[in-house]
């Protein structure tokens, strides 16, 4: 199997979710948990928990979180 078929085989209904501490005053957040296997991330809207959660490498994960505070220190 491939790796992105393998961060879609987990099954993240009894994952626990965290919520960004960025959270906008109007309720507007995402979501992450940690996949064990193969070493990935889920993410989702928060107000949208039934839409199936993007699912990314941790690697890829922490590259886009650094280059969005990149961003931000601009």
């Amino acid at each position: 199997m491939n790796e992105l078929a393998d961060l879609y085989a987990v099954d993240l209904s009894d994952f626990p979710w965290r919520k960004s501490p960025h959270t906008a005053s109007n309720g507007n957040c995402v979501e992450i948990t940690d996949i064990p296997a193969p070493d990935g991330v889920a993410v989702r809207d928060s107000k949208n928990v039934d839409i199936p959660a993007a699912r990314v490498s941790r690697r890829a994960w922490f590259e886009f979180v650094g280059a969005v505070d990149r961003e931000t220190l601009v």
